[in-house]
């Protein structure tokens, strides 16, 4: 089995252009694995401190001074690497090493194994479970962190495929959605300069009903049926929106406010108003039981729990008894490294939540995340629509089509 022979880190840049860390693991004197960090603008409270001091520098600074413990260690092992990084850092959110280095570690180690044995990662993370491609869940439309001011309040308008029968289709469908919106906004706005978010959505300056008229209208004049061929959904990132003194959900760019029943009620009408597939954090991260009465609501539409759960095991048990989720955002620089994400994915599957493996507004071209959303068997990726470090992701779920592992697309139904 591939051995830890060296390693390394540096200091990159994520494509917001914030520093971020890298990690090159050697195995055998010989094959080269390497990851570098994602970072959120949308944070649960309950996530992986990224870096220690917020520094990405000191968290670099921690792991030259214990490298040699990680020497000998087993890539392929993610507990292995999981304990060593234990040993350094036992804080629950790891504040010592910060949640990115764990990331980076962890994940550039099941790489530079997967070189070694000269498989792809999926089948080092897989555990011989069946593979399908999951449905690309593309960011079409944004407001909110991911955004600038006068754009929604909400933070995603997202578009899904589901109709697609191949992961080429899929995605062909996605970028005419995306490009027929782009017309739409043009003509709402003659001023409208094909600005976009962080994820590759656009960002125009309108409210956030509009936002939601006009992403309707482009999958119809796409040719088309909602919720036959392409679905709706949408990521309110409510935390952002919650304001705990006034005990209120502020959508200050449309200048309203909405108590916790309101929103419920606000939440409720979209999904049915639009036939929406697909919701994530339609309230803060700590109302388990308003989360629980929509997933109630809304048996046909997945409610996804991101800021709620944040990529934890503990956090899927408590949720549950509420019945707060039928679906679930794993992250894994949010549980800090890979071997926790794939405890949380293995929750998730015992709880029936529906995983859907996302990635982060601030990414690198790296394709980790595409490998971990077929291995924890995923029913869908979030991982935008344009945008090279968008696409590296998506591009990989094409080549994994390639390996005699992948059975079409994923069941979204069971």
């Amino acid at each position: 089995m591939p051995l830890i022979t060296a390693l390394k880190s540096r200091i990159v840049f994520n494509s917001r252009g914030d520093k971020t860390v890298e990690v090159d693991i050697i195995t055998d004197d010989r094959y080269i694995g390497r990851a570098s960090a994602p970072s959120g603008a949308s944070v649960g409270k309950h996530e992986a401190k990224s870096f220690p001091q917020n520094d990405p520098l000191k968290a670099v600074q921690v792991l030259n001074s214990n490298s040699d413990k990680f020497v000998g260690a087993e890539a392929s092992e993610p507990r292995a690497i999981f304990e060593i990084i234990r040993t350094i850092d036992s804080t629950p959110s790891y504040s010592i090493i910060g949640g990115s280095m764990a990331y980076a570690l962890s994940v550039a180690a099941v790489d530079s194994a997967s070189k070694a044995l000269g498989t792809p990662l999926v089948n080092l993370l897989r555990d011989n479970n069946p593979c399908t491609n999951p449905f690309p869940l593309g960011n079409f439309l944004g407001g909110g962190a991911h955004a600038g001011p006068g754009t929604p309040d909400i933070q995603e308008i997202l578009v899904c495929p589901i109709g697609a029968a191949d992961i080429v289709t899929a995605l062909e469908m996605n970028f005419y959605v995306h490009r027929e919106l782009r017309k739409l906004l043009e003509n709402e706005d003659k001023n409208f300069t094909n600005g976009r978010g962080d994820e590759g959505a656009w960002a125009p300056r309108i409210n956030n009903d509009r936002a939601l008229e006009l992403a309707e209208r482009s999958i119809k004049n796409s040719g088309f049926e909602i919720r036959r061929d392409v679905a709706l959904g949408i990521d309110f990132a409510s935390s952002s929106l919650w304001n705990g003194d006034n005990r209120c959900y502020e959508y200050k760019r449309q200048g309203l406010s909405r108590d916790s029943n309101e929103q419920i009620e606000f939440v409720n009408s979209l999904v049915q108003k639009y036939n929406l597939i697909y919701i994530e954090d339609p309230v803060h991260e700590e109302d388990f039981e308003s989360m629980a009465e929509i997933t109630r609501r809304n048996k046909k539409c997945i409610v996804a729990g991101d800021d709620m759960l944040v990529t934890n095991k503990e956090r899927v048990i408590e949720a549950s008894k509420y019945g707060a989720c039928s679906g679930a955002i794993l992250k894994v620089n949010q549980a800090g490294t890979l071997y926790e994400a794939l405890l949380f994915a293995e929750e998730c599957k015992r709880k029936n939540l529906k995983i859907i493996t996302s990635h982060r507004s601030g990414e690198s071209v790296d394709s980790h995340l595409s490998h971990i959303a077929v291995a924890t068997q995923s029913k869908m990726i979030k991982c935008g629509i344009v945008g090279g470090e968008r696409v590296a992701k998506l591009n990989e779920l094409i080549r994994l089509t390639e390996y005699d592992l992948i059975d079409g697309m994923a069941d979204l139904s069971s």
